[in-house]
């Protein structure tokens, strides 16, 4: 019974995730052109001439999903602990709160970020008038007194974006923390920053790692928001890769691209995780 009650979810894993992938591994080492066709060839020269021409967007992805993910985890992780040991009876509203940008389209959400960041906006004239365009300016994450079409924007889009799943891994990893094990700790005269450190933080590492990963895998192949919110200057693989895709209509390319991408953070998250020293996700 229980093989019979898995058999519907492996077979949808099987016809939208497996034969995909299968078809598009063929189509990576396909050679030819949409009016002539493409053939099998095993052409995996593909892969070297895509990375090679296409390196800097691979690493600026690396870079913008990052940034983005450090912010979210230094937003989050406050809010999360405020959430499961301080909200009291205002939690299931925080809560609600927090997974609010939900019930809104991701492209609407994303084309907010337009007019909080216009060059007009009380946020730019906020941050021009604190110096901090001056330092971003420094840092290259701006360009004069604008935000957008910027580096800043798009970490901002994807921060403000992949924020929740942040969030919510923090709140439950938090929220199963035995409340006596901070009064122990309070008994040995442990203060409240050394129990953070002891205790509350080492005890939410799965939540920490669950977060970061479900933050950082989506961030790192989005194009949405480097598509509305950047620049030609700010593409990530993602645009290249929709490009290729729906524009150019080079497939071979497109699907070598998405499979360096995959293989690239697959190496990164297991790395991660092993480094992390828990496999206890949540």
């Amino acid at each position: 019974m229980p093989y019979w009650l898995l058999l519907p979810g492996i077979l949808w894993l099987i016809v939208f995730f497996a034969l995909p992938m299968i078809y598009q591994a063929s189509t990576s080492v396909q050679t030819g052109s949409l009016e002539e066709g493409y053939k099998v060839t095993w052409h995996f020269a593909t892969y070297w001439d895509a990375l090679s021409e296409y390196w800097p967007q691979f690493l600026r992805s690396v870079l913008y999903a990052a940034a983005a993910t450090v912010l979210c985890l230094l937003l989050g992780y406050p809010l999360a602990y405020l959430i499961a040991f301080r909200a009291g009876r205002w939690r299931n509203l925080i809560m609600v709160l927090v997974i609010a940008p939900f019930f809104t389209s991701f492209l609407i959400r994303t084309l907010a970020w337009k007019t909080i960041l216009a060059d007009s906006g009380p946020v730019v004239s906020t941050l021009h008038a604190l110096h901090v365009l001056d330092v971003t300016n420094w840092l290259g994450w701006t360009s004069g007194d604008r935000v957008l079409a910027t580096p800043l924007a798009v970490v901002c889009g994807l921060t403000y974006n992949f924020l929740p799943f942040m969030i919510l891994p923090l709140y439950t990893s938090l929220e199963r923390i035995d409340g006596r094990l901070h009064e122990a700790a309070g008994d040995l005269y442990a203060k409240p920053w050394t129990t953070f450190r002891k205790v509350t933080f080492p005890l939410s590492m799965p939540g920490v790692v669950s977060g970061t990963l479900l933050t950082f895998i989506p961030a790192a192949g989005d194009y949405v928001n480097a598509e509305l919110l950047g620049s030609t200057d700010t593409r990530m693989i993602g645009n290249v890769i929709q490009t290729q895709f729906l524009r150019i209509l080079d497939y071979p390319t497109a699907a070598a691209l998405s499979f360096i991408l995959m293989a690239a953070i697959l190496l990164m998250v297991t790395l991660y995780i092993r480094k992390s020293g828990t496999e206890d996700l949540v």
